[in-house]
């Protein structure tokens, strides 16, 4: 990836009313950088996924009770309701000290209903949750519209060596799903999902483990041409302009692994190709999801906004897959 980020087309999400402005600059090779600026009425950290209902695209994010947003051009985003307006009792009972503050939410539609899952926790610690709720539909004015509390999925206390947080959802190429989740301790785990219910499957006790790092989490899980590649986040987040998140990348043929990146280096092992870093304003990328649109692949991830003092932001990004099948983000053809 060049040094200068003007090659990527960053779309900052959810303007309150649509507002900001253009602004086009030309890149030190003649690119033109196209930069949403504006307002940041409202600011995305631990993006989910981008899932479409109906004629509109959401994505939900930290916050109290999980922040929610949408937009019909994938442009123009407007927030929308929080999933929760109350406390939930079962998450203060599990990780006490949580006051209703849910973590990297990640969203997928299956049969009839959405299951969106997201974190319990409290900062450096591994006693958490990640829990399930469900909704028939994310259109708020649809009378089917509501919001079911189905529980925790998996916990973790500090007994564990893994933490329950940063949950990320798939289905593989057999109909099976899965959930991706951890962090620092011993890395990313993985393990089966009912995908008639959302919860653990019933008598798969197995926690595959992933990836390992000393700083962690975030993980994603993209099947893609013969391959699931599993994205994962290094460094830190959460210091504004200070962050140090970056997005690295390996691929297996199983979605249990191995992940083995572009030299062959097992995820397990510090492997990890970088995908994504911090380059001029655009600081700290974290939480990867892939959508497609408009015939094309798409890479959006949340960002530290250098001209914002760090207001933490949505980017779409162009994602094209190289010769070898890797994944290269913010590059012309």
């Amino acid at each position: 990836m060049k040094a200068s980020f003007y090659r990527l087309c960053l779309m900052a999400l959810c303007l309150v009313g649509g507002g900001g402005a253009w602004d086009a600059k030309a890149g030190p090779d003649g690119d033109t950088a196209v930069l949403l600026l504006g307002r940041r009425d409202v600011s995305v950290h631990d993006p989910s996924t981008i899932a479409r209902c109906k004629n509109e695209s959401w994505v939900f994010a930290t916050g109290l009770g999980i922040h929610s947003c949408h937009s019909a051009d994938l442009i123009h985003w407007v927030p929308g309701p929080p999933v929760f307006t109350n406390t939930l009792s079962w998450t203060t009972n599990a990780v006490p000290g949580n006051r209703g503050r849910y973590w990297a939410p990640d969203v997928i539609h299956l049969g009839h209903r959405y299951f969106l899952y997201f974190a319990v926790s409290t900062w450096g610690k591994n006693t958490s949750a990640i829990g399930l709720a469900t909704n028939p539909t994310l259109d708020p004015a649809d009378p089917d519209f509501a919001w079911v509390d189905q529980g925790p999925v998996i916990q973790t206390s500090k007994a564990d060596n893994f933490n329950a947080i940063d949950p990320a959802v798939i289905l593989d190429g057999d109909g099976r799903l899965w959930l991706a989740l951890g962090s620092f301790w011993s890395g990313i785990k993985l393990v089966e999902l009912d995908a008639a219910t959302g919860q653990r499957l019933a008598g798969a006790t197995t926690i595959y483990s992933l990836a390992r790092h000393d700083m962690i989490e975030a993980s994603y899980i993209y099947r893609h041409g013969g391959y699931y590649y599993l994205f994962v986040n290094w460094g830190q987040c959460c210091k504004g302009v200070d962050s140090t998140y970056n997005i690295r990348v390996g691929r297996a043929q199983k979605i249990t692994g191995p992940y083995l990146d572009k030299t062959g280096a097992d995820m397990m092992s510090d492997g990890g190709s970088l995908v994504l870093a911090s380059s001029g304003p655009f600081i700290g990328p974290g939480h990867a999801g892939i959508i497609s649109a408009g015939g094309k692949d798409w890479f959006s991830c949340h960002f530290y906004d250098g001209t914002h003092g760090g207001v933490p932001t949505l980017a779409l990004l162009p994602l094209r897959w190289d010769a070898a099948g890797w994944p290269v983000v913010g590059s012309a053809p």
